[in-house]
């Protein structure tokens, strides 16, 4: 039976690349970067070069990027830290009803120490208005916190525009950029972003290993304490082997970025076209065209969304129901939610996530074998 891994938004396998490029780091070349001999020492070198690579793949000057334990961690770092900072400023905090846990949860523990939080509603494609973030800044706000790319249904942000706006109001502009680097083009500059989330597992490195990018001169308060690595701010000894796997995962996505998406990109097209061909009462969710290209959202009107990932599984095909980090509850998607998707239609969905290790033959197979679910579902459906 032919197998099919389109749940790349929860984790990538690792390169071969990115894995040769750890191995020794968990062998012989074993030294503790803080060590002041010959085996820290060329483990410290060995840091700051994987510490570049990740830099030079998102605009950024080396000095501005901190290595974290992963996308959760830098969310929280930032977070929590910009508005512990920044207390003495002001304690509005503004999001939005779609970002990832690692930051709602972050924002909503704020509010219960006395932090005010504004959560932005979002369009039917799960958009967020410029003007909706301008309405509700006071001369308290010191945080923004948007993601860049959503993790379920795609719809990129935009950052550019609310940057600018919070560079113009003097506020710290946070994004969640794990789902966007390594899918679609990430310039910090660009954007207009203070603070940066990433997270190797997403582009085919390690899991338990990120990275925040900290603008020049942005405060953070940091969360951890116990010694002087990344410059005091986030304290214990460095996972040398993920930091190295990440820098290289970081310049292998960057050097292939613009051909391999356009690749996976034409795969999504074909899945769409097939989907909605073929299946009826299938509803896409997220925008069609301000998106990455490699996630896709559908809802499968009279079909609980568990049952249609069950018997796909069954076919040897993995796919998702919605962001990993909420696997297990029975609610519907927040995001869907969110976006006004009614209740019964959210509880529907699946989300496909494409990868680079994803072909023609994935996408056929898949597209067959979701009909025949689909059909079989249906007939013992009391909803149709």
């Amino acid at each position: 039976m032919h197998e099919v891994y389109f749940d790349n938004s929860a984790t990538t396998q690792v390169d071969p690349e990115v894995f040769e490029e750890m191995k020794k780091y968990l062998t012989v070349a074993f030294g503790n970067p803080s060590s002041i001999h010959t085996f820290g020492r060329g483990i410290r070198t060995d840091v700051e070069q994987a510490r570049r690579k990740v830099a030079k793949a998102i605009g950024a000057d080396y000095r501005e990027v901190y290595f974290t334990s992963g996308g959760t961690e830098a969310d929280n770092l930032a977070v929590k830290g910009a508005a512990y900072a920044g207390k003495d400023r002001g304690n509005h905090i503004i999001t939005s009803a779609i970002e990832h846990h690692a930051v709602i949860d972050a924002c909503r523990q704020l509010e219960a120490e006395g932090f005010q939080l504004t959560v932005l509603p979002v369009d039917s494609s799960g958009m967020v208005a410029l003007e909706d973030v301008r309405s509700v800044i006071t001369d308290q706000t010191i945080l923004i916190s948007i993601m860049h790319a959503n993790n379920e249904v795609g719809t990129v942000q935009p950052l550019e525009e609310i940057g600018k706006l919070a560079r113009e109001k003097g506020i710290i502009l946070h994004t969640d950029a794990v789902q966007s680097v390594g899918k679609i083009e990430v310039n910090v500059k660009s954007l207009n972003v203070d603070l940066l989330s990433l997270s190797a597992h997403k582009i085919y490195g390690p899991k338990g290993v990120g990275a925040l990018y900290v603008r020049e001169g942005v405060k953070l308060y940091p969360l951890v304490n116990g010694g002087r690595q990344e410059r005091g701010l986030r304290p214990g000894t460095e996972n040398v082997a993920g930091i190295v796997a990440l820098g290289k995962a970081m310049e292998l996505a960057a050097e292939g970025l613009t051909g391999e998406m356009m690749r996976i990109d034409s795969l999504r097209k074909k899945l769409m076209t097939g989907i909605e061909n073929n299946i009826p009462h299938a509803v896409f969710n997220g925008h069609p065209v301000k998106r990455v290209p490699n996630i896709l959202n559908y809802s499968f009107k009279y079909i609980e969304g568990e049952a249609l990932l069950l018997g796909l599984d069954l076919r040897k095909i993995a796919v998702s129901s919605g962001s990993a980090c909420s696997s297990g509850s029975m609610e519907p998607s927040p995001v869907l939610v969110a976006m006004g998707v009614p209740f019964e239609v959210a509880r529907s969905s699946l989300r496909i996530s494409l990868g680079k290790y994803n072909t023609q033959k994935d996408v056929d197979y898949f597209l067959a074998s979701l009909k025949e679910v689909v059909e079989r579902l249906r007939e013992m459906s009391p909803l149709l």
